[in-house]
């Protein structure tokens, strides 16, 4: 059985959330969305495999409004028209920080990002980024179930990590 870090060490994960509420404001402070912050976090834990964030995360970009149809092709952001260029920038960021071992696509990612996004929205969506990486190491580490609540349309997942 797996520890529970959060639980375990309580002060840092305070620290981490705490950091989240951070970055969420300086995202809204930068001009991104909340349903940009959401598709930043979700695509990310798509990338690292983490149940308990994509179910949290697409919870938070339903109730900001993100269509079921945009998150279902999420994973394949690239091939469609559905994204905006802020979006499909601050994800090609996204999943340049997530994988932080491909210089070039680094460069394409503030490439792009440089021609939408001002520099506040660039460390914005890369906090961002940073900040959802470390709940998803948190999860998996933890091994964090997803489980329906009795009752709950859709089901609920039973671990509540805030922010990223």
């Amino acid at each position: 059985m797996r520890i529970f870090i959060d639980k375990q060490s309580p002060k840092a994960f305070h620290a981490l959330v705490q950091t989240s509420v951070a970055v969420r404001a300086v995202a809204a402070e930068a001009g991104l969305e909340r349903t940009v912050v959401e598709l930043v976090n979700l695509r990310v834990s798509q990338i690292n495999g983490c149940a308990v964030c994509l179910d949290t995360h697409t919870r938070a970009a339903v109730r900001a409004g993100e269509s079921a149809r945009r998150l279902g092709v999420l994973a394949a952001w690239r091939d469609t028209e559905l994204f905006t260029p802020t979006e499909r920038a601050a994800l090609a960021l996204a999943e340049a920080t997530t994988d932080p071992t491909d210089a070039v696509a680094q460069e394409s990612a503030y490439e792009t990002a440089r021609q939408v996004l001002t520099d506040d929205q660039i460390s914005a969506a890369v906090w961002v980024a940073v900040t959802i990486n470390a709940f998803n190491r948190v999860s998996i580490m933890s091994g964090h179930p997803v489980r329906a609540n009795r009752g709950a349309p859709g089901g609920e997942s039973g671990v509540t990590v805030p922010g990223g």
